[in-house]
């Protein structure tokens, strides 16, 4: 068997997280219960502070954690996915701190970027299938009304995250 992919553990206020890597970059980060190197047999355990993704990951997490708004792009990140999921997630990217978007929103940003029509629901989609939670903000995507919906994590964690994120920024405009 081939070593090639890793994991580590970060306990969080939110509880523990389960990081995964290629060995180049960050590819998860998951809820405690969501990922579990059991069902992963090809994962292999890594110190986190001893392999770079790892260690660069559990500073960004630091900060966040500490109130500072560290950018996903100051990690390297790989993504597997449709390429309607890497559209999602990479508009997930371009919220900014203290703003929700509705999923709607999202479905007509992209049908501005490729004159395709999408749905709510395939974005919802899209968005429960983020491997990288918290540093990919899925937690910052909102029903339509206004309201808390879906969450792998749970809709507490998400409460929390979105709570958390009012004091780092605010949106005052909209963003597309």
């Amino acid at each position: 068997m081939m070593l090639n992919r890793l994991f580590t553990d970060y306990d969080s206020p939110l509880g523990r997280l389960t990081l995964t890597s290629d060995f180049e970059a960050l590819t998860g980060v998951w809820f405690e219960g969501h990922w579990t190197h059991l069902d992963h047999p090809d994962f292999f355990y890594a110190k986190g502070s001893d392999f770079s993704p790892f260690h660069e990951t559990i500073l960004w997490l630091d900060s966040y954690f500490r109130g500072y708004c560290p950018k996903p792009s100051d990690l390297p990140i790989s993504l597997e996915g449709t390429s309607f999921q890497l559209q999602v997630w990479d508009l997930l990217r371009e919220i900014p701190y203290g703003c929700v978007v509705s999923y709607g929103a999202i479905a007509r940003r992209i049908e501005q970027l490729t004159g395709k029509r999408s749905s709510a629901r395939a974005v919802g989609g899209a968005v429960g299938r983020n491997p990288v939670s918290i540093i990919i903000p899925c937690h910052r995507v909102i029903g339509a009304d206004g309201s808390l919906t879906g969450f792998g994590g749970g809709l507490e964690r998400k409460k929390w995250l979105l709570q958390h994120e009012e004091s780092l920024g605010s949106c005052e405009t909209r963003l597309w």
